[in-house]
């Protein structure tokens, strides 16, 4: 039977669209089909004034700078990035309702709640050490940590309510899930993955340092750049066949397919013949997360009038985590407060008026009364979109690693699976989405160059 390429690449996020450029410069045909109107998944822009620089993103949006795939994926598109800002004070509202001005990564708590996180923090970064990425499932005593919850080590290793709360907060940060949902053998992958607690927490030296100038969906159009009509938008793809010869994907007949979409959304299409047991009961083990990026706007960045960076902390919420996410070029403030896990979930349930008055009064709150009358209101929930379902990316709860995780990028037949889920370096943002796709072209170059073509 004859074949209309050589490749179907299944979702134009920046893994599917990475591992799309890999296999072109391999000199195979490649058709990449997206079911959005958009490439760039998970990457979403909206405009906040005049320039093509001012925007904000809906969706991810920070490198770090041990993240060097996207680093040089940004230098080979002619991208230019500028740093997160952290100048001034940030703020910490502690459980009470008291807001604290302070400096650098920590607040300034009582010594003993100081003492107790970092002990904590210590004690988790040597736990993630013993984890190889590559194979969490193999670890030390991994079936041990796979059958606990973040929050039950929470619980037995943290003795001070206040950082418990913060390593809550930081879990609903990173994973946009509520500690309980969430293997410690997942948290430890993470942290091997990044390089440690600390990488994935912080702006400065971590994940959140830098931001590209104009939108980190750049990233995307440029990688999508020279696809031309081999890039089909507003297709969903509902079926795969395999046989002897090839795939059949809705139709369009290939020799290989790289499914680039989560496991939960790649559980969703019908697979002929089914996919085997262990693939098969991943992809109803691995969730998204619950996110909603809420953004206030002003005429301004006021803030930074008052020595502030913009960087806060609230326990009460609702949005616990804030950041200045004013564009490069200043046109407008920004100020971006999270909804994520538990908060995420029920405010989803509501109307955006709601939502917006109930994370104004946070900010109001943090940042006075001027932060509760923004000239503009921005926001994207995540736990509905059609093509997503969550954000950032899916995750493992408890038994799930040492159950099902060789089966997460083990090819099934022609089959083959990317994005940043199934990465070992940074899985979970930008660098792992950009590895996986290179990781699954080289799965398919080599199975072209065995003689396959």
């Amino acid at each position: 039977m004859a074949h209309d390429c050589d490749v179907v690449v299944v979702g134009a996020g920046l893994s599917g669209l990475t591992a799309a450029r890999d296999l072109t410069r391999g000199g195979l045909d490649v058709r990449v089909l997206e079911a959005r109107d958009r490439v760039g998944g998970r990457i979403l822009p909206h405009p906040v004034g005049d320039s093509p620089q001012d925007v904000v993103e809906l969706g991810g949006q920070w490198v770090g700078p041990t993240q060097h795939r996207v680093h040089a994926l940004a230098t080979d598109l002619g991208l230019a990035t500028f740093a997160t800002h952290v100048a001034g004070e940030n703020l910490f509202e502690d459980g009470g309702g008291r807001v604290r001005r302070y400096r650098g990564t920590i607040p300034r708590l009582s010594p003993v709640v100081l003492a107790d996180y970092g002990q904590a923090a210590l004690r988790l970064d040597r736990l993630a050490r013993r984890v190889d990425p590559e194979a969490p499932w193999l670890a030390h005593r991994s079936a041990r940590l796979d059958e606990q919850t973040f929050a039950s080590w929470i619980r037995r290793s943290v003795a001070t309510p206040t950082a418990r709360a913060a390593f809550e907060v930081g879990c609903r940060a990173v994973f946009s899930v509520e500690p309980a949902d969430l293997s410690l053998l997942h948290v430890c992958f993470y942290l091997s993955s990044a390089g440690g607690w600390d990488a994935l927490l912080d702006t400065e030296g971590g994940a959140q340092q830098d931001r590209v100038v104009g939108g980190s969906h750049l990233l995307a159009t440029g990688l999508a750049q020279d696809l031309g009509d081999r890039l089909e938008l507003d297709r969903p793809v509902r079926r795969i066949v395999q046989d002897a010869g090839g795939v059949d994907v809705d139709g369009l007949r290939a020799r290989r397919v790289v499914v680039a979409v989560p496991p939960t959304l790649a559980g969703r299409i019908a697979y002929d013949p089914p996919l085997p047991a262990a693939r098969d009961q991943l992809t109803q083990r691995v969730p998204m997360g619950s996110v909603i990026k809420t953004m206030a706007v002003y005429d301004r960045p006021f803030w930074r009038e008052h020595g502030l960076s913009g960087q806060a902390t609230s326990l009460p919420g609702p949005g616990q985590v804030v950041f200045d996410n004013t564009p490069s070029s200043g046109a407008v403030g920004v100020l971006l407060a999270f909804l994520e896990g538990r908060e995420a979930r029920e405010l989803s349930a509501v109307g955006e008026r709601e939502r917006r008055t109930a994370v104004l009064g946070t900010l109001a709150r943090l940042f006075g009364p001027e932060a509760g009358r923004p000239v503009d209101w921005v926001e994207h929930d995540w736990t509905a979109d059609r093509w997503s379902r969550g954000a950032y990316a899916g995750v493992m709860g408890p038994g799930t690693w040492t159950a099902h995780g060789p089966a997460l990028r083990a090819p099934v037949g022609r089959l083959h699976w990317a994005g940043t889920e199934t990465a070992t370096r940074w899985a979970g943002y930008f660098d792992g989405a950009i590895q996986s796709g290179e990781r699954a072209a080289a799965e398919v170059l080599a199975a072209a160059g065995e003689g396959e073509r």
